[in-house]
């Protein structure tokens, strides 16, 4: 069996969202200064890294992300590898449904898609600017049976939309949104898929530990 790691790595180098708490980890006791063991503590946004988030993130009347169903977050998923298309030479903007439909098939049979655009491949560094997805997206995925959107980004909206049209059309839809992924290491194709969200009670989402593999 191979693993894949498809999460970022939590560090205190780790870019935040900005105006977001960075991500901080100290030892706070150490074996080298006489303690019977390394001790760590972290500070962190449940948002930093890879994280999944909560309907109550952008609804106050949603969902906190302890009472997220697991089974969205575990099971059959495909890359969608769009790098070319959003190299940054051509200047395309938008995931449109386009992009998806030469792999219909395979969104329809595993229900998850994990979308790779290599428009974030430094995680030290912030992006001024992202692709996003379509308005029309969410229905699409809906009507294709699609239960979990996942990307290599820190968003599904625009780094400055206040509204997050696309996080309520998605949540409208029925499906689950995970960002920040790191799709660098794996190919176009299906997947087995894991990525479970910690479980924070009232939390507005989670940070996880996303692989993908295969037997």
């Amino acid at each position: 069996m191979r693993i894949w790691d498809i999460s970022r790595t939590l560090s205190n180098e780790l870019a935040e969202w900005p105006g977001d708490e960075p991500f901080h980890f100290q030892l706070t006791k150490t074996i080298a200064e006489g303690q019977s063991v390394n001790l760590g503590t972290i500070e962190m946004s449940v948002h930093n890294g890879t994280h999944a988030d909560a309907r109550f993130h952008f609804d106050t009347k949603g969902e906190s992300i302890e009472k997220a169903p697991l089974e969205i977050y575990l099971g059959r998923a495909v890359v969608v590898d769009l790098r070319e298309a959003f190299s940054q030479s051509k200047g395309k903007h938008l995931i449109t449904i386009e992009d998806f439909q030469p792999h219909s098939e395979e969104i329809a049979e595993t229900s998850r898609v994990l979308v790779k655009t290599g428009r974030w491949s430094n995680s030290a560094v912030f992006p001024s600017e992202i692709p996003v997805i379509a308005a029309d997206i969410p229905a699409w995925l809906q009507k294709n049976g699609v239960k979990l959107l996942g990307l290599d980004l820190p968003s599904v909206d625009e780094i400055d939309s206040k509204s997050l049209q696309n996080h309520h059309a998605l949540a409208a839809a029925g499906v689950a949104i995970v960002e920040s992924l790191d799709l660098s290491g794996a190919g176009a194709g299906i997947y087995d898929f894991a990525a479970l969200p910690l479980k924070i009670a009232g939390g507005d989402g989670a940070p996880m530990r996303a692989v993908l593999w295969r037997d």
